[in-house]
């Protein structure tokens, strides 16, 4: 990033970094274990994963930004967990002060802070957790 014009992050904004990581991670393992537990073999988990990983690529902010997608896609981009990992991680690289209350994304339907994209991936990985649990104990007992 630092080649590419953008400074890096100082002491916090890297602990914000790791816990936006974690929080998708604890997310997307815990889908991938549910669906590992739901499904008959190792060869349909690697279909579903393969036929997942770019639709949801493409449906974020990774490759573009908000503002050069249609409309249609900007909400669906918006409904995206990758995205509220994405935008608050290149505010940080582009920003070097920031806050709770720093916009991070301009959803169709409103302002979207860096705090807001916290909640949403914390309420990503526990609904992602809580959504497992009955599998597990099915499979575990």
């Amino acid at each position: 990033a630092a080649f590419l014009g953008a400074g890096l992050p100082d002491a916090a904004g890297l602990g914000a970094i790791a816990l936006i990581v974690f929080l998708l991670a604890l997310g997307v393992t815990a889908i991938s274990l549910g669906l590992a537990f739901a499904l008959p073999g190792h060869i349909e988990l690697i279909a579903v994963i393969f036929v997942t990983n770019l639709p949801l690529l493409f449906a974020s902010t990774a490759l573009a930004p908000l503002s050069f997608m249609p409309h249609w896609l900007q909400v669906v981009a918006t409904l995206n967990p990758l995205s509220y990992a994405i935008e608050p991680i290149r505010y940080l690289y582009l920003h070097n002060t920031w806050a709770l209350d720093s916009v991070v994304m301009q959803a169709p339907w409103g302002d979207v802070t860096f705090g807001g994209a916290l909640l949403v991936l914390f309420g990503f990985a526990v609904v992602a957790l809580v959504s497992i649990q009955p599998q597990l104990r099915r499979t575990l007992a």
